[in-house]
């Protein structure tokens, strides 16, 4: 088979999806993927075909000139992810008309497939989207997505939410579809079928969730191609160098892992350093904290005596030794780590973290201390009492075992083949779908009961 994947060229967006090419070509598919050429060495590392496409930056854009809110995160949102829209679905023909593949897999935000999967005229093979973050539908509740709302329990909490999600809709969703809706028509190409996350969940045809249902809010009725795959594959980490201190994981202390990731980490002061202020006096932990690929140098508080650092950690070799997991949220890290059982304290509110920190708590997981510059005070409370109270490792061990009961291998394999073996689709059926989508806004947003048991 052959296979066209498109990644937009960010760490956390990129890495699912090499995970993804890496099975394919382990049973050895044909496999080409396109993203910034900042990621050629990386791509070809890990052994797939690569070609790249202009993105002149614009998925690292950051506006400066404005101050934090609705306009600022508008402009942000457009400029990464919309407006590349026409040069990667230009990129995405010229490809398929080269290269022929048989199926293309997309990130949730490479949004140049939108053109081709609207686009009714054009053939086009079969095109698959993995979601690289929590599932993103519009809530039954009418909570507006982003603000990191649990599922509302009474009336009063969905009138509430209603009011909210009408304040995000003027201020954030209607402007961004309404953005998207203007560059589709210049392309001559229909609206969105829906809201501009929702529509990227429900055109392709198959959009793959890398989680358990267990750890997602009940939505009620999903789109017919969706598919919850369970943990993907990391990269091969064998070979990839110890540190120097990791004999002292297995020498009975409980461990404490503390990381902001990749992408948000460029302040230490937010989270990485009150997390070793706050347990520099519990000697009967090992703290370990990762900078995310920055200098060691780059922290700006003394390393205390029960604490070791490294710019980057084997995570899966590193988390069944880990008590406890201090993440800004991360959608990848915080997967791995609810895989292995750990409990998590979780502190961020930017990008999709509150929605991720969210669920944690609601999943009885761990703790979101909802914030993006926690205290140490509130760190150090927050790590005793999750480590303290077996219930949350418990609750951690539960969701461990719903991914355990996924083959991810096996899910995406077969979602693959399933399409190939159908040929060339259109999004007509997707399309058709939207009506009962919208019409379940109407029910409660369940339980983690009901996920629990539907995993």
């Amino acid at each position: 088979m052959k296979v066209l994947i498109a990644a937009t060229p960010l760490m956390g967006h990129i890495n699912p999806l090499l995970a993804i090419g890496r099975l394919l070509t382990k049973r050895g598919d044909d496999v080409l993927v396109t993203t910034s050429a900042a990621f050629a060495m990386k791509v070809e590392g890990a052994g797939l075909r690569f070609a790249s496409y202009p993105d002149d930056g614009a998925s690292e854009f950051r506006e400066t000139g404005l101050p934090a809110g609705p306009e600022r995160y508008r402009r942000e949102f457009a400029r990464r992810f919309i407006d590349p829209m026409p040069v990667q679905a230009e990129a995405l023909r010229a490809l398929i008309a080269s290269e022929r593949p048989d199926i293309v897999v997309a990130g949730s935000m490479f949004l140049g497939v939108l053109p081709l999967l609207l686009d009714r005229e054009r053939p086009r093979p079969p095109i698959v989207t993995v979601n690289i973050s929590f599932l993103f539908l519009d809530r039954p509740d009418k909570a507006p997505v982003g603000m990191g709302l649990p599922p509302a329990k009474t009336e009063a909490e969905r009138a509430h939410y209603a009011m909210l999600g009408a304040g995000m809709d003027a201020a954030f969703v209607n402007p961004v579809r309404a953005y998207t809706d203007a560059m589709l028509a210049r392309m001559g190409l229909p609206p969105l079928p829906a809201s501009l996350p929702h529509s990227i969940a429900l055109l392709p045809d198959a959009f793959l969730q890398p989680t358990v249902p267990a750890f997602e809010y009940d939505f009620q009725t999903l789109p017919p191609g969706l598919r919850f795959v369970g943990l993907l594959p990391s990269a091969p980490s064998a070979a990839q160098p110890r540190p120097d201190w990791w004999h002292e994981l297995d020498r009975g202390r409980p461990v404490v892992l503390v990381t902001q990731g990749t992408l948000a980490n460029h302040d230490f002061s937010e989270l990485l350093e009150p997390t070793l202020q706050a347990l520099a006096d519990r000697d009967d932990l090992l703290v370990i904290a990762t900078t995310g690929g920055r200098p060691v140098e780059s922290i700006g508080v003394p390393i205390p005596a029960n604490a070791r650092v490294a710019p980057f950690l084997p995570f899966d070799a590193l988390l069944p030794k880990v008590d406890l997991f201090v993440t800004n949220g991360g959608y990848g890290s915080v997967s791995m780590a609810l895989a292995a059982g750990v409990p998590i304290v979780s502190a961020g509110l930017t990008e999709d973290k509150a929605e991720i920190n969210a669920r944690i708590a609601w999943s009885g997981a761990g703790l979101d201390l909802a914030t993006n510059t926690p205290s140490a005070a509130a760190l150090r409370e927050a790590t005793g009492t999750v480590l303290g109270d077996s219930r949350f490792r418990e609750r951690a061990g539960m969701l461990s075992d719903a991914f355990a009961g996924r083959d991810a291998r096996r899910e995406i394999l077969s979602a693959l083949d399933d399409l190939t073996r159908a040929g060339t689709h259109s999004a007509r059926s997707r399309l058709a779908s939207s009506g009962p989508l919208r019409a379940a806004h109407s029910n409660d947003a369940g339980s983690p009961a009901q996920h629990r048991r539907a995993s």
